[in-house]
C-alpha cells in the first residue's frame, strides 16, 4: 500500500466516522424531550445533574441516597409512580 492509498483511505474512514457521529446527537436530542427530573430518589453519587436548592451543581454529587434537591432523569410519567419520586421540570 503506498502513501497515497493510505491516505484517500484514511480520509474516507475519518467521513464515515465523523458522519455517523452528526446521527447520533439528534437522537439524544429527541430522547431527552421525553425525559423527565425525577427528584429524591437518586442514589449517593449517582444523581444526573444541579440540585433544585443549589447544594451542589454537578453530576454525581449527591452526597445521601433520596435527598430531594436531586435528580435523575426518567422517562415522561414514570416518577410519579415511584415511591418518594417528585417530578421536576427539565
Amino acid at each position: 500500500m503506498n502513501k497515497q492509498d493510505l491516505l484517500v483511505k484514511s480520509a474516507i474512514a475519518s467521513l464515515l466516522a465523523f458522519g455517523s457521529m452528526t446521527l447520533t446527537v439528534p437522537a439524544v436530542a429527541a430522547d431527552m424531550s421525553k425525559m423527565e427530573q425525577c427528584f429524591g430518589i437518586a442514589k449517593a453519587g449517582k444523581n444526573d445533574c444541579a440540585g433544585k436548592s443549589s447544594a451542589h451543581s454537578c453530576a454525581g454529587n449527591a452526597k445521601k441516597d433520596g435527598e430531594k434537591d436531586s435528580f435523575v432523569l426518567v422517562p415522561k410519567g414514570t416518577c410519579a409512580k415511584i415511591v418518594g419520586g417528585i417530578p421536576g421540570h427539565m
